[in-house]
């Protein structure tokens, strides 16, 4: 068990890393990696299953303790990433299959790498385990409700099937994960340590499969979709942490909602887009799950330096002349 909770540590903190390995080993190798296309839900039902294993009264204390910031980044994670969305779809004249992918991860819910990025960028972490287990709660309703404001447009949207697919994808398998830790605490608590190697698995198997599946499509719309993703993530980080600053948050707080908001459940908007539009809709959420691995390490990890050296500074001046 000690060796398992290692490797699984190891895999947690190399995320980005075997993410962009996997997904280039799907651009150059796409027939080992094309079958797992079918069992994209289910690579997502146990992430989520995981979750819910996870999930405990201390991740709701935010809530309790400070309901509007909480809100506050949940309604910030359902308005900025959608209208961003939808800007960069019409502001860049997005082909309609793109537009949709774009706009689909935009109307998920906050991704649970979000949390570990708040915590190493020294972040008010109890907030953004909140807004993103809120945010993933709500899923279900928001989410397909604000495809179909949006996304109808360009493409026929059903919003029951959505729905449908979010149940079974999201809600259900967390629920699960909940029962079974409910009755088998203590076996819970022994495996739990391997659930970042289950998570960096499954989401290493949904952008890869999503990759192979689309090589031809990459070579011509992989740069016009990148750049997409870079501004909407990026843009998706300032309005997050202005917004947080304008409502008078504190800084960690601020650091919280920003990271919140620009990363996504990347996962969910691919196995959404795989089942209910087109493979090229869902280019935009595996190469999204590739990126805000990378820019959000380096975001918190600026941040987690200008803490170090504020605090090396405050402690320097504190030394007698």
């Amino acid at each position: 068990m000690e060796s398992i909770k290692k490797i699984s540590q190891f895999a947690g903190q190399t995320f980005g890393i075997w993410v962009i390995v996997f997904a280039v080993l799907g651009f150059a190798f796409p027939p080992l990696f094309m079958w797992i296309s079918s069992y994209i839900t289910v690579f997502l039902g146990i992430i989520m299953f995981g979750m819910g294993l996870t999930l405990q009264a201390d991740d709701f204390k935010e809530l309790i303790r400070k309901p509007l910031n909480v809100l506050i980044g949940v309604i910030a994670q359902y308005t900025i990433m959608p209208l961003v969305a939808v800007g960069l779809a019409y502001g860049l004249r997005l082909p309609a299959e793109i537009a949709v992918g774009v706009i689909l991860v935009g109307c998920c819910p906050g991704g649970t790498s979000s949390n570990v990025m708040t915590f190493l960028a020294k972040g008010n972490t109890a907030l953004s385990v909140a807004v993103t287990t809120i945010s993933t709660l709500l899923a279900p309703f928001m989410t397909p409700l604000l495809i179909m404001l949006f996304a109808k447009e360009w493409l026929p949207v059903s919003p029951s099937s959505l729905f449908i697919s979010i149940l079974q994808a999201v809600l259900f398998p967390i629920i699960a994960g909940l029962i079974v830790k409910m009755f088998f605490k203590k076996q819970v608590t022994q495996a739990v340590h391997a659930l970042p190697l289950v998570s960096v698995i499954g989401i290493v198997a949904i952008v890869s499969a999503v990759v192979s599946a689309n090589r031809d499509n990459l070579l011509q719309s992989g740069l016009l979709i990148f750049s997409v993703v870079i501004l909407h993530n990026g843009i998706g980080y300032l309005l997050g942490f202005l917004a947080a600053k304008v409502l008078k948050m504190d800084y960690p707080s601020q650091k919280a909602i920003a990271i919140e908001v620009g990363m996504q459940n990347s996962g969910l908007g691919a196995a959404l887009a795989t089942a209910h539009f087109s493979p090229l809709s869902a280019i935009p959420s595996a190469i999204f799950s590739v990126w805000h691995n990378l820019s959000g390490s380096v975001l918190a990890s600026y941040w987690s330096k200008k803490v170090k050296a504020s605090a090396a500074e405050s402690d320097n001046s504190k030394l007698p002349a």
